[in-house]
């Protein structure tokens, strides 16, 4: 792998964005979006509204530039004013050509919406690593690329040219790299997890490590000494930023990197042991059996059927 435990994650994750449309809206409107187990994007490309999650929670006003990423667990409500009757998305007439719908009276609003999908079997590093919402506000230094984004993105949408589906998809991975680099200089909002792991500086030379070269006898006095602390210090740091003790995250990051190869590869298991550090295939096989819940053959099994 890297030396970029970003890039790296991104890769196992298999993200993949599309962007399925959005809408104009003006005057007293509300709609319900769901992510359907996948993280849903909102870009607000004009105007401004609010955000009302289920649950009581208190609203959340979005403004020209904003971006918001839900985790895709629960629906939220995109609205004009709290209080008032969402329509469902279904119920919303949609442009074939632009693929834009259109709420209310008028075009005071324009939403951009889409989804990035996390791979069932190797995403999980990822999702429990982000909070229910981020909010990057237009002010955020990411801000200006997403702008970008944004316009390209809505230019692909409009013009209909041919590769505008697959251009506008890249684009939605871009954006969603741009969201999770917003969330690294926001680390107290997240959970316990390698993102935040890797915002903290003083860790982040130890995950660099571990993910620049997996198959390494990583000790713990190794991965200490690259972040300047105690074995003690370190492992405390570690465990209360990612919510594991270090060498419990290594055995983790091995075993997802082994599922992508079993999952993508047709390369031999005890070939695929030795690429994350394992000189027995039956130790790799029982590491990952307890890790991920089933044998490596049966695993690809499974994903390949």
């Amino acid at each position: 792998m890297s030396t970029d435990p970003l890039s790296d994650a991104l890769a196992v994750a298999d993200a993949r964005g599309a962007f399925s449309g959005g809408f104009t809206a003006g005057g007293r409107w509300a709609i319900r979006l769901r992510g359907r187990d996948k993280l849903k994007v909102n870009v607000v490309a004009r105007g401004g509204c609010l955000l009302v999650a289920e649950g009581g929670a208190h609203p959340v006003a979005l403004s020209e530039g904003d971006v918001v990423v839900s985790d895709g667990r629960r629906p939220y409500v995109l609205c004009s004013e709290p209080g008032l009757e969402p329509v469902e998305p279904a119920q919303v007439a949609v442009d074939p050509h632009t693929r834009m719908g259109a709420l209310g009276g008028g075009e005071e609003v324009v939403c951009v919406s889409g989804h990035i999908d996390l791979s069932r079997h190797g995403g999980d590093l990822l999702r429990r690593a982000l909070p229910e919402l981020i909010h990057v506000r237009s002010t955020a230094a990411e801000a200006p690329v997403l702008r970008w984004l944004t316009a390209q993105l809505m230019r692909e949408m409009a013009g209909g040219r041919a590769g505008s589906a697959f251009s506008s998809d890249h684009l939605a991975q871009l954006m969603f790299l741009q969201v999770l680099r917003a969330c690294l200089s926001e680390a107290a909002g997240l959970p316990a997890g390698w993102l935040r792991a890797l915002a903290d500086e003083r860790l982040a030379p130890a995950l660099r490590l571990m993910h620049a070269d997996p198959a390494h006898p990583w000790q713990l006095e190794e991965l200490a000494r690259a972040a300047a602390m105690s074995r003690t210090t370190f492992a405390v740091r570690f465990r209360e930023a990612a919510g594991v003790p270090p060498l419990t995250y290594l055995q983790n990051w091995r075993m997802s990197l082994a599922a992508r190869a079993l999952r993508q590869d047709s390369v031999p298991v005890a070939e695929v042991a030795r690429s994350v550090g394992y000189g027995s295939e039956s130790a790799f096989s029982n590491a990952f059996k307890r890790t991920v819940g089933v044998a490596p053959r049966r695993y690809r099994e499974s994903v390949v059927s």
